[in-house]
């Protein structure tokens, strides 16, 4: 395999990835990177999004309203969209306790072997719940 060629473009996208928490799409992506990088294009910032994915430094989060967010957080976790503001936010339990769990009940009816899973939960997120509570008190 040839080496990979060092991109001070791509670190920025990966470092910004990484120090969020909220799984950015491409645009929010490129409307932060290229403050640093004003010639920077759209496509550029696909192309190395699609590269940091390839390599394992990334993961795609595709969501139910059709846009494609990314996550620098690559260590096993599950997300949850909420279905009011379209947030996406990463869940915090046992995700190998889980998994093991989801696997087995999976491969109880299942004659194939399984070694994972992507698991999404849907509802409303706690910033929407207070909004959707202070509306209902002001009515």
């Amino acid at each position: 395999m040839a080496a990979i060629k060092h991109s001070k473009q791509r670190d920025a996208i990966k470092n910004f990835l990484i120090s969020r928490k909220d799984h950015p799409t491409a645009e929010v992506v490129y409307a932060h990177v290229s403050r640093e990088f004003p010639n920077i294009s759209l496509g550029t910032v696909y192309r190395n999004l699609s590269f940091l994915v390839d390599l394992g430094q990334a993961s795609k989060v595709p969501c139910s309203d059709g846009s494609v967010h990314f996550d620098g957080n690559v260590s096993p976790h599950y997300h949850f969209q909420c279905r009011e503001c379209n947030a996406i936010i990463d869940l915090d339990f046992d995700v190998k306790k889980t998994e093991k769990d989801f696997i087995s009940a999976a491969s109880e009816n299942f004659d194939g072997v399984i070694d994972g899973n992507v698991s999404f939960f849907y509802g409303t997120c706690p910033e929407c719940l207070k909004k959707l509570n202070l509306s209902k008190k002001q009515e």
